[in-house]
């Protein structure tokens, strides 16, 4: 999870980190790593049950500026948090390294990912680095999958070493299971380092087979809007929805013995067993079903052009979130209401794990200043809460960007 504060535009970022590295270490970096963060527009919760999904990259990062150094020491610094972390990449093992013995604090995603990159087999060498961006913490937004491939990418830069990117993104989500404790699925890996200007992903999140589909938002623009609600529950309510999610894969394989996940019931056969089983694992499994089908939906809507129709299938999946798969919050339905009702919005949901987090929704730019001023205002009103708001363009995946000295 990182950086909260708010940093300008690439360029500045940039600058900053160089100033600031050299204040701290006594010299010029030689490469920044950058990783976004990402909003899913549709197929929530479906990334941990081999589903589909549909994310984008935003244009908010993490960036780690970093100079190699010729041993094991790693020394860090996260400029937003005034914080300092030293470590040896000798000394890392998984019994000091397990959620028992961790806080989760952001050093402990660097740790995790260095770890796994040795243990692949890559010959991980030191390095010094500031770490600073601008993705928000707590929001549903995929900050940790950007530091955590931001790290990667440093690690891999400073040690001249390389590695397929997937194979990378699969090392940001075991970092997530095995050190952090949250079992998460592919597609925050995935989208950082495969995100694409004005592109949404299609994933396929068995496969990992994608495609980028053209958004074509045309006159629309993506606003993500900020509850504030910190989401307590979110790790361990995430954890229990894939344990009854599991659950409902094996109380099914009894009429589709073959079936691995729920991404390989087809609701036309789902509906035809639905009643026998109990009333949560039903709700659990008839959620991600048909968000399955939702997912594969939406690409179709925006290949066809029709905005339209991605913003009601996006209406429908926080449905299915808020009442079947009950991850969604009070401060997520007001957001939604309110957007809902505003003149030219064509599509809002939750997006992310939940209980808290942000809405994404898809508005007209003429009617983009009424649902700024709606939401603040409303929502103030109701929760005595004011929400923070970010308008995203859609961005590119990880790159490095190698330093003249």
């Amino acid at each position: 999870m990182m950086m909260q504060q708010y940093l300008g535009n690439i360029t500045s970022q940039h600058a900053l980190l160089q100033q600031n590295f050299q204040k701290i270490f006594g010299d010029s970096p030689e490469f920044i790593a950058s990783a976004p963060g990402r909003v899913n527009l549709i197929g929530e919760h479906t990334d941990y049950n081999d589903g589909y999904v549909l994310p984008a990259a935003i244009d908010k990062y993490l960036h780690i500026a970093a100079r190699k150094r010729t041993d094991n020491a790693v020394k860090l610094y996260a400029l937003n948090f005034n914080e300092h972390c030293q470590f040896s990449l000798e000394t890392l093992a998984p019994g000091n390294l397990s959620p028992q013995n961790v806080d989760a604090t952001w050093s402990n995603y660097i740790k995790g990912i260095a770890y796994l990159l040795k243990a692949s087999g890559r010959n991980i060498e030191g390095i010094e680095a500031i770490i600073a961006g601008d993705v928000p913490i707590g929001a549903g937004l995929s900050s940790s999958a950007a530091l955590t491939v931001a790290a990667a990418l440093a690690f891999l830069t400073g040690s001249d070493a390389d590695m397929d990117r997937k194979h990378i993104a699969a090392l940001c989500q075991r970092t997530e299971h095995e050190f952090i404790g949250v079992k998460c699925g592919i597609m925050d890996g995935v989208i950082s380092l495969f995100g694409r200007a004005e592109h949404a992903l299609f994933l396929d999140c068995r496969s990992l087979h994608h495609v980028h589909v053209p958004l074509n938002l045309d006159r629309h623009v993506i606003v993500i809007c900020n509850t504030k609600v910190k989401r307590e529950l979110a790790a361990s309510e995430y954890n229990t929805r894939r344990a009854e999610c599991e659950k409902g894969v094996k109380m099914l394989k009894k009429w589709r013995p073959s079936i691995t996940a729920l991404r390989d019931v087809p609701i036309t056969d789902f509906k035809k067993y639905e009643e026998a089983l109990p009333l949560l694992t039903r709700k659990r499994c008839r959620y991600i079903i048909e968000e399955n089908t939702r997912v594969n939906s939406a690409v179709d809507a925006l290949k066809a052009g029709s905005l339209q129709t991605f913003g009601a299938l996006m209406k429908a999946s926080h449905t299915g979130l808020r009442d079947d798969y009950e991850v969604s919050c009070k401060e997520l339905n007001i957001l939604t209401e309110i957007a809902g009702s505003v003149d030219g919005v064509i599509g809002t949901r939750m997006t992310g794990a939940g209980f808290g987090g942000c809405t994404v929704t898809l508005v007209h730019r003429n009617a983009l200043e009424t649902l700024q001023t709606r939401l603040k205002t409303e929502y103030l009103q109701q929760t005595g809460a004011e929400p923070e708001i970010y308008l995203c363009n859609v961005s590119d995946g990880a790159t490095v960007h190698h330093l003249s000295r």
